[in-house]
């Protein structure tokens, strides 16, 4: 058990400009032990119809897996005589500020490295083989699979180690538990695997030249002093809410024994699982990642949040970590993470479920997951009568009223494939593909821009008489503007601004007759409309009302910080809320819109509670995905609802984008953006991070996906000046014209920034590639088709056809297909 600690830094005015990197738990190695009575020396062992599982004692033993079409060739395979499997007890700090998070990892309590195989088995899925403990109920969804064998591998992992005050005591311990590892066949191309730790056993030793009445009084004192502080700290609290379900098995005279076995309720919450690698293996993938194309080397967090401001590009992150604490992100910080990869040699893996997770690829041939598996609970835990290693007990003290992060399980998937392409055909046909896209959207500009009707009406005059291929006019800022410390910001409150925009229905109908949609914005956040004068709704307090937004530990609406103000979020999990949004949507669509960015979904706050009552810090990976799927299923039910015109022009059907994601994520979003990058040409957070955004998300499944023509964030200070130069727009066309979308962005400060309107440079230069866009649409209405049909990018990196190519492989930004 370990306490996870959430540090709130969202108010602090002057924060360290450069912030460390989060501790993480180091690079677990131990032993590999064999039960030579148990275990033959060699074992070929079938995985369903088209895998098999080799087993080797040579060297020290090792396991590896391949595809039955390439029997030589290894998809997944252990280091001999290394331990694959091992566990931690660790604690835990989140730091969170505005969306951005920092995981750390602080004191490690025990760690169980080494390991030993006893039995490598085959069992009928339906066999009474400890079901219930093991939760094998998932391997009988597939039905195609159900008759074939799970290969189940026990044995214990352990540790030699003992924790340094242990050591200057009469007591000192080592630990050990069982573990499973089943693998079964879910497709003709996928191997599951599941890893599950039993509870720890912790052998207690004491010291030969110590007194046991010496130990024994030692353990008494310290009892009485924590038995008083526990008392002043609980008071009646604790005597109400205890819980006396824990059970120890020892006595007084077994404590003064040589040793004896203690066996807790305490489990592991860092699960890892170790495999091999080769040195000049590449690796891809890792949902959207910003600064770079092959992790090898590197440590990859799985979590959504906050891109960052800079990451890293300086003296931008400076700035952005001086006013707001890590709002600068670093090169890991993304909105649209997965668990995913894919390497040179072709081979490929993810985990499923929502838990943070760490991919360690530090070491040259050897790769390590690490995943935590959490849940948000307050625990009381009777100690004191029953526990008899004192040391113990004092840890156990220390963690009864906190947050805790548990977890002993991991699971996933190893992939097989011939090529890029066909891994990703496998992989996105178990999460999901994005249908086509609609024709109006991908046929021309969508132009992104704010100021009220009669400024579109002006600038749609202008882009008339450049005769600019229109697909829509994106105006984000049609619930309303206010001015903020960052810049131009909306009411989020979804509703029609009538002061901004009078006559938005008669503005809606006149494009419609030249053929032109209206895309608008929203978000699964509420802002406190107290201070704007001519809402006509109040959709936070109809929320509140309703008891659908995401509550604190007090049973309060969650007051999230968000940029500049403070939010209430959505909850997602609760069974009123998606219904509750979708009437908003219809609200919107009946005016005739056709399209919305669905922004944000990577914010939940980590000690949120919802009503589902899910550990938030999984919810918080799920959470974008649950927006995706809100939205996703208005499009659906509106066009089936849909009759006469709308229903059979495809000209009318809806499109939502959004920039936060998870794994399964592209089987809900229809079209993904890439958030808000710097108005520059760095590589971390500008123009070249877009490319690198866009390549690394088509590896993972994200098959639409685009920028801001010119980027987003604009900083406009004494000694910091970041404003969109005209260079860098021109620059930005040329690129976003070989993309899925060409829409444009004013930016969070449209004043400071070069504007496709500006002058007639920049209108004769977006004019032409607006027109170069509209003309290779034929070739991308195929790319959109394929992409629904198997997951292929529309804009792909080299290394998908022409993976064997060393030069393609080491490309980051330099150039796409």
């Amino acid at each position: 058990m370990s306490t996870l600690k959430i540090t709130k830094k969202h108010h602090r005015h002057l924060n360290n400009p450069f912030p460390s990197t989060p501790t993480s738990l180091p690079f677990i190695q131990g032993n590999l032990f064999i039960n030579s009575q148990t275990l033959p020396p060699n074992q070929n062992s079938p995985l369903g119809k088209d895998f098999q599982l080799l087993w080797s004692t040579q060297n020290g033993g090792h396991l590896s897996i391949s595809h039955l079409s390439h029997p030589s060739k290894s998809l997944w395979s252990t280091i001999p005589g290394q331990a694959f499997i091992s566990a931690a007890m660790a604690e835990t700090e989140v730091e969170e500020s505005r969306g951005s998070f920092a995981i750390k990892d602080r004191d490690v309590h025990l760690v169980c490295d080494h390991q030993s195989i006893e039995n490598i088995i085959l069992i009928n899925q339906f066999d009474d083989f400890q079901l219930d403990y093991l939760d094998l109920d998932h391997l009988k969804t597939n039905s195609k699979f159900a008759d074939s064998p799970v290969l189940i591998i026990t044995g214990h992992i352990f540790s030699k180690r003992t924790k340094k005050w242990l050591q200057s005591s009469s007591i000192y311990r080592s630990a050990s538990a069982r573990y499973w590892v089943l693998f079964d066949q879910k497709e003709n191309n996928q191997i599951g695997f599941k890893v599950k730790i039993g509870q720890p056993k912790f052998q207690l030793h004491h010291h030969p030249k110590a007194s046991p009445s010496t130990s024994l009084g030692r353990y008494r004192r310290l009892r009485r002093k924590l038995w008083r502080q526990r008392k002043w700290k609980l008071g009646w609290c604790w005597f109400l809410t205890r819980t006396k379900g824990l059970s120890i098995n020892s006595s007084s005279e077994e404590e003064l024994g040589e040793s004896n076995v203690v066996e807790t309720a305490l489990e592991f919450n860092r699960v890892c699982l170790t495999y091999a690698s080769e040195r000049n293996e590449r690796f891809f993938g890792f949902g959207e990642q910003f600064s770079h194309m092959d992790f090898k080397g590197k440590r990859v967090p799985i979590f959504v949040q906050e891109q960052g401001i800079g990451r890293g590009d300086q003296p931008i992150t400076f700035a952005a970590n001086l006013v707001s604490y890590r709002a600068g992100g670093d090169w890991s910080t993304t909105y649209a993470p997965s668990p995913f990869y894919m390497t040179s040699k072709m081979r490929s893996l993810y985990l499923e479920g929502y838990n943070y997770s760490v991919f360690d690829l530090t070491q040259h041939d050897r790769v390590q997951l690490q995943v935590n598996e959490c849940y948000k609970a307050v625990k009381e835990l009777d100690c004191f009568e029953a526990h008899s290693d004192f040391k113990t007990c004092s840890f156990l003290f220390s963690v009864c009223w906190s947050l805790q992060i548990h977890g002993n399980a991991m699971q996933g998937r190893i992939l097989h494939g011939n090529s890029p392409l066909e891994i990703i055909e496998h992989f996105t046909e178990a999460i999901g593909r994005p249908p086509e896209l609609p024709e109006w959207v991908i046929s021309g500009a969508v132009v992104g821009m704010q100021g009220g009707t009669e400024t579109v009406r002006r600038v749609w005059d202008k882009l008339r008489t450049y005769k600019v291929p229109i697909s829509a006019f994106w105006l984000q800022d049609w619930v309303g503007q206010r001015e903020t410390f960052i810049g131009s910001q909306l009411w989020w409150n979804w509703e029609v601004d009538v002061t901004r925009y009078p006559g938005w229905q008669q503005l809606v109908k006149d494009l419609s007759k030249h053929y032109i949609k209206v895309m608008t914005y929203c978000n699964p956040c509420l802002a406190l409309m107290d201070e704007k004068p001519n809402k006509r709704r109040n959709l936070f307090e109809e929320a509140k009302e309703l008891d659908i937004l995401v509550k604190d530990d007090h049973g309060e609406p969650y007051m999230v910080p968000n940029t500049a103000f403070d939010v209430g979020m959505l909850d997602l999990t609760h069974p009123l809320t998606a219904n509750w949004f979708k009437q908003i949507l219809q609200e919107m669509v009946d005016d005739g819109v056709r399209g919305w960015m669905a922004d944000f979904g990577e914010g939940l706050p980590v000690d949120a509670v919802l009503y589902s009552g899910e550990d938030p810090i999984a919810a918080h990976n799920r959470y974008p995905e649950l927006w995706a799927q809100i939205n996703r299923e208005f499009v659906e039910e509106w066009k089936s609802h849909c009759t006469g015109k709308e229903r059979e022009d495809p000209q009318e059907d809806l499109v939502f984008f959004m920039r936060a994601g998870f794994r399964d994520s592209p089987k809900w979003g229809m079209l993904f953006w890439e958030g808000d990058q710097m108005v520059s040409w760095q590589a971390n957070d500008g123009i070249k991070s877009s490319v690198v955004a866009l390549l690394s998300s088509g590896l993972s499944g994200y098959a639409f996906n685009h920028s801001d023509i010119g980027g987003y964030c604009t900083m406009n200070l004494p000694f910091i000046r970041y404003c969109r130069t005209e260079e860098l727009l021109l620059r930005w066309m040329e690129l976003n014209a070989f993309t899925i979308v060409f829409r444009t962005h004013e930016g969070n400060k449209p004043w400071c920034n070069s504007q496709f309107y500006s002058n007639d440079k920049t209108l004769s230069h977006f004019a032409r590639f607006a027109k170069v866009y509209k003309a290779w649409k034929f070739y991308r209405v195929e790319l959109v088709k394929e992409a629904a049909r198997k997951g292929s990018p529309v804009c792909r990196h080299l290394f998908l056809h022409y993976p064997n190519d060393e030069r393609v492989q080491s490309l980051s930004y330099e150039q796409f297909l």
